[in-house]
């Protein structure tokens, strides 16, 4: 299963919008975009937020594999 960065990375690589296009409309700097695709550079928390919301990406949690872990 991909991490949660290379489904972000991935999704925003094929989402058929420059990057120039999604900068403009998440306020995310390109040159943050650019870095982030071709470098593999982190994005800050807030970043993420905005840029999954954008590529209408949403984090579920999946069932434990664990019998009686909790979550929290």
């Amino acid at each position: 299963m991909p991490s949660v960065t290379e489904t972000l990375r991935n999704t925003l690589e094929h989402c058929g919008q420059t990057r120039y296009a999604v900068s403009k409309a998440t306020g995310i700097p390109q040159s943050t975009l650019s870095r982030f695709v071709a470098e593999g550079r982190a994005l800050r928390g807030d970043n993420i937020d905005v840029l999954a919301e954008y590529l209408d990406l949403q984090l579920v949690a999946k069932a434990s594999k664990r019998k009686g872990a909790k979550r929290g």
